[in-house]
């Protein structure tokens, strides 16, 4: 693996769960929070951690952000910040940023001023859960865009087993792909051939439009 550099600004639930997933992939991670204890916790573990106000520009400037691969803005409830923030990294010429938002209006406003890309943990695990609970089959969903998803669902219909993806014309009855298979504990199937055998509880990672997959997760049932 390719070893990058990151930065991570905010260290609570979110950034801190970034940061330990960063470091336990051998990757090098500058961590900064205005907490001392957060930052404490990472002291050890982390390339670099820093107590710092990242709001400051000249702070910003002296640690080098522009140097580094990736940053994560990962400022808990105080929206300006990470605005000013995420602007001011930008401007630096940070080459990628990920933006954690709170709601629709502040990822439109981290789009506008600079984030790469903007996450919503809360309400993006409030999907996952929602269609999990609602679904005997699908095991997980994850939104890639409004409109697509990929989803991990069960095959539990008995119209399904012993055929191959060719018998059933999966992609052409359900307009999704299947991207992999993943069979008992330890087969994982990747970008499976048309005479590949369904068996029964394989459980198939597809991807597609939303509405396929719930098509999909239906026929199921």
């Amino acid at each position: 693996m390719l070893r990058k550099s990151f930065v991570v600004i905010g260290l609570g639930r979110f950034g801190g769960s970034v940061c330990r997933t960063l470091i336990e992939s051998d990757q090098e991670v500058l961590a900064i929070d205005s907490c001392e204890e957060q930052v404490n916790e990472f002291m050890n573990i982390a390339t670099h951690a820093v107590v710092a106000n990242a709001q400051d520009e000249a702070t910003l400037r002296s640690l080098g952000l522009r140097n580094f691969d990736h940053v994560i803005i990962a400022i808990g409830e105080d929206i300006q910040a990470s605005i000013l923030v995420t602007l001011m990294a930008k401007e630096m010429g940070v080459p990628r940023i990920t933006a954690k938002a709170q709601n629709e209006y502040h990822a439109r406003v981290l789009e506008k001023v600079g984030a790469d890309t903007v996450v919503h943990p809360e309400r993006d695990m409030g999907i996952r859960i929602g269609h999990k609970l609602t679904s005997n089959n699908m095991l997980d969903f994850i939104e890639l865009s409004e409109d697509y998803s990929l989803a991990e669902v069960m095959v539990t219909n008995r119209k399904f087993f012993d055929k191959t993806i060719q018998d059933i014309n999966f992609r052409q009855n359900f307009d999704l792909t299947i991207v992999a298979i993943r069979r008992g504990k330890k087969e994982l199937i990747v970008s499976p051939q048309a005479d590949e055998v369904i068996l029964e509880n394989d459980i198939l990672l597809v991807v597609g439009d939303n509405k396929a997959v719930d098509y999909f997760d239906n026929k199921m049932d």
